[in-house]
């Protein structure tokens, strides 16, 4: 079965074909860094790590780039109201990002562009639009010419009607109704930052940003763009005309777009009191890959409902494999082989993958795997130790698209933990028990578990009493 997606831009299920197989050219709307990513924002970059990682698992090199805006009209603004120099500001915020993907056990980009380190090639791309008539300069600013790209909201599904051509806007967010000329390149504002350039000083439009940035690691035309879909129009729309007209080139094959996440059926707000970072919710004490498995569970491209009571059911969820996997580690299987069981693993694996390959359906990729995980313990009494390591590979395979199981023997525990486990193991030696009971009980009290396997000790993270 081949790999389809949801293409925005056609608005059917397309073929995955890639323009230089086995490469996939990726390219995701990082953030804006002007305050801490909020669990909407997560919402989109954990179904980006999942598709990257679905690719790579299907034998796709992905050369993924996600940007960092760290000039726009709301880092500005986040400068001059806490009177901090804007690198101060951005610097901040790039670090607390970073932070919050590795808690997310979100794979990285393999490059993070900062718009502030690429204004020489958004310049040359105002340079290109400006030579092929399809910009324009007015008050000190540099305008795209809406009206000279015929497919201008094709992505959007725009009505041509709602066209304003002649019409600018400086602003980055605008007025969605009315497509009006954009601005590529903003003339110099007191207090704010600028760059030279022969069109006059200033700083770029948040929209040149973005395309600029991806056909600079990319190339002209590349495989996969995903983002919100609050960014379709104007964002992506304006993306295409600026790309397109400036290289001559087709821009994008697939667009991929994450649909809104909203609390208690209502839109996230600091008004409602319903406004949830990250770190508000690990804070509370939810398990950072309990909240990655509820962002993911449901389909990218529908409506996910965060609750607490969702993500309650979600991390009972994702201990349900933990724990399988545990109990796996945490008993002695004889030695051998069942004749057949091999195929048979090979088979359900293939079903995840059936179901990942039609638009990345995740939930009926989770209905497989638990569908597995109740089979094998149904016959764990009659399972040999060569199955155990076909089921256990099988799972590793399945968790590196998933992400959402915690990997004990490759997790390292605080020193002081540490020490303690250390501290049981000399005592089991000793054959003092008493002591080694005590010990366990410690650890449990902080939150850890142990489980005496053939093969040495293992833990888990659990619940503090």
């Amino acid at each position: 079965m081949s790999l389809r997606v949801f293409n925005t831009l056609t608005r059917q299920k397309e073929v995955f074909v890639p323009i230089a197989a086995p490469a996939v050219g990726f390219y995701t709307c990082g953030p804006t860094v002007y305050d801490f990513a909020h669990l909407g924002n997560f919402r989109a970059y954990v179904a980006e790590d999942l598709i990257k990682r679905y690719l790579i698992y299907r034998g796709f090199q992905v050369r993924h780039v996600m940007n960092i805006t760290d000039i726009d009209d709301k880092t500005i603004r986040k400068a001059q109201s806490e009177k901090q120099p804007l690198n101060v500001i951005t610097d901040r915020y790039i670090h607390a990002f970073h932070q919050d993907l590795n808690t997310l056990n979100i794979l990285p980009a393999d490059i993070f562009p900062r718009a502030t380190e690429h204004i020489p090639q958004m310049q040359a791309m105002v340079d290109a639009l400006l030579q092929r008539g399809h910009a324009y300069r007015q008050d000190n600013s540099v305008y795209f010419r809406i009206s000279s790209f015929p497919d201008y909201g094709r992505l959007s599904n725009l009505n041509p009607e709602n066209l304003q051509s002649g019409r600018s806007v400086d602003s980055d967010e605008y007025d969605k109704e009315n497509a009006r000329d954009f601005v590529l390149w903003k003339g110099y504002r007191e207090n704010e930052p600028w760059w030279d350039y022969h069109a006059g000083r200033g700083r770029p439009g948040w929209h040149l940003e973005c395309s600029a940035m991806s056909m600079a690691y990319l190339g002209n035309h590349f495989d996969i763009h995903m983002g919100g879909v609050d960014n379709i129009f104007p964002h992506h729309e304006n993306e295409i005309a600026q790309a397109e007209c400036a290289s001559g080139e087709p821009f994008v094959n697939y667009w991929l777009h994450v649909q809104h996440l909203i609390v208690d059926n209502e839109k996230m707000s600091k008004s409602l009191g319903n406004f949830f970072t990250l770190r508000d919710l690990v804070t509370k004490g939810h398990d950072p890959l309990s909240i990655r498995y509820l962002l993911l569970s449901t389909h990218y491209r529908k409506l996910l409902n965060f609750t607490f009571t969702a993500l309650d059911q979600a991390d009972r969820t994702r201990k349900r494999l933990q724990d399988f996997l545990f109990s796996l580690e945490a008993r002695e299987f004889p030695a051998g082989e069942t004749p057949g069981f091999k195929s048979e693993v090979a088979e359900w694996e293939q079903r995840f993958r059936n179901e990942m390959d039609d638009d990345f359906n995740v939930s009926g990729a989770l209905g497989v795997l638990f569908e597995f995980i109740h089979a094998a313990n149904r016959r764990l009494e009659t399972l040999l130790k060569q199955d155990i390591r076909e089921i256990r590979e099988t799972i590793a395979r399945v968790n590196s698209v998933l992400g959402v199981i915690r990997e004990p023997e490759t997790e390292a525990l605080a020193p002081e933990l540490e020490a303690l486990v250390r501290e049981r193991e000399r005592a089991r030696a000793a054959k003092d028990f008493q002591r080694a009971d005590a010990l366990r009980d410690k650890l449990e009290k902080s939150g850890i578990q142990l489980i005496d396997t053939p093969d040495g000790v293992k833990w888990k993270v659990i619940d503090s009493p």
